[in-house]
């Protein structure tokens, strides 16, 4: 079907706009993803979906068209922790990089993939650029132990335009949803996702366990998949799409606060992961069990 087709479908306005199907959102989604639609098309698709609002089986649908054009990471034989990193830092630091590396020290290896969406945050690939990690340029075997970086645009071109799409028009649209819950791993892996507002986890945990997958899921620090240093949030596991809470969400902060940096550069938020893993500050208890729920999982048959 035509994406003209789609677009009456779901461009109705919230109340009358229909739901599609899990194939003819995944149809849709593949000609947005191939790059034969005018801008036009690709602004009404963002500014429709974004109206009406993605069902599971619409999201499920985005989220087959996309594995099936993601460039994957090869079976190394062991469990892939995948973590998308799409927000920034914006009024804290941003401790994507500490949680991974923490992850990668335990044994496992680990994936970062994101892209700077906006121009006015500090992104992980800033920090990780001082800590001497570089953006893949093509995939690669990622070993036990090991972190990589994959920018989107190598994971899929298509997908990095659509995100773009957000700096023409200021809005968010279904690619910022559906790469929080894609998996680019041929073998096995756990997804860490995360969720800003509390009214986007039931529909992420809906998706997680329509896909049966390997997840944990909690709300981030404003969007990213790592824990609030300073409080602890709810944190749900899934295998095989079965969910179970594996950590109640703390009321308020936490009886003592940890030394975060003092802003949200790049180089403070370096020089802090450093003294943390060196032992001279101390590893913030929401990342802790973090770390600690996620080698759980990982370890699940």
């Amino acid at each position: 079907m035509g994406i003209s087709q789609y677009i009456k479908e779901i461009g109705r306005g919230k109340d009358g706009a229909r739901a599609l199907t899990r194939a003819q959102a995944a149809d849709l989604m593949g000609q947005l993803l191939d790059g034969g639609l005018s801008d036009l098309e690709v602004g009404a698709f963002c500014l429709a979906m974004r109206i009406k609002g993605e069902t599971v089986d619409e999201m499920a649908g985005f989220l087959d068209a996309t594995q099936a054009r993601l460039n994957r990471l090869a079976d190394n034989g062991a469990v892939t922790i995948v973590l998308p990193s799409y927000n920034g830092a914006r009024k804290l630091p941003i401790l994507t990089p500490l949680l991974a590396l923490l992850l990668a020290r335990e044994g496992l290896p680990v994936l970062i993939h994101g892209a700077a969406t906006e121009s006015s945050r500090v992104f992980v690939a800033d920090v990780l650029a001082l800590l001497d990690i570089a953006p893949w340029t093509a995939m690669q075997p990622l070993a036990a132990g090991q972190l990589g970086f994959a920018p989107t645009e190598l994971l899929c071109p298509g997908l990095r335009r659509l995100l773009d799409v957000r700096r023409v028009v200021g809005l968010r649209n279904s690619a910022h949803s559906l790469v929080k819950l894609m998996n680019p791993c041929l073998g096995r892996s756990v997804v860490v996702g995360s969720y800003t507002h509390p009214e986007y986890a039931r529909a992420m945990a809906d998706t997680f366990e329509r896909l049966q997958a390997n997840a944990l899921l909690l709300r981030g620090t404003e969007g990213e998949p790592v824990a609030d240093a300073r409080r602890m949030p709810r944190m749900e596991g899934f295998i095989a799409g079965r969910a179970t809470v594996l950590q109640e969400a703390q009321t308020g902060s936490l009886a003592v606060l940890p030394e975060l940096p003092k802003d949200t550069s790049a180089a403070s938020c370096v020089a802090y992961i450093r003294a943390v893993l060196a032992g001279l500050s101390a590893v913030p208890a929401p990342i802790v069990r973090q770390v600690e729920h996620i080698l759980h999982l990982s370890r699940q048959p």
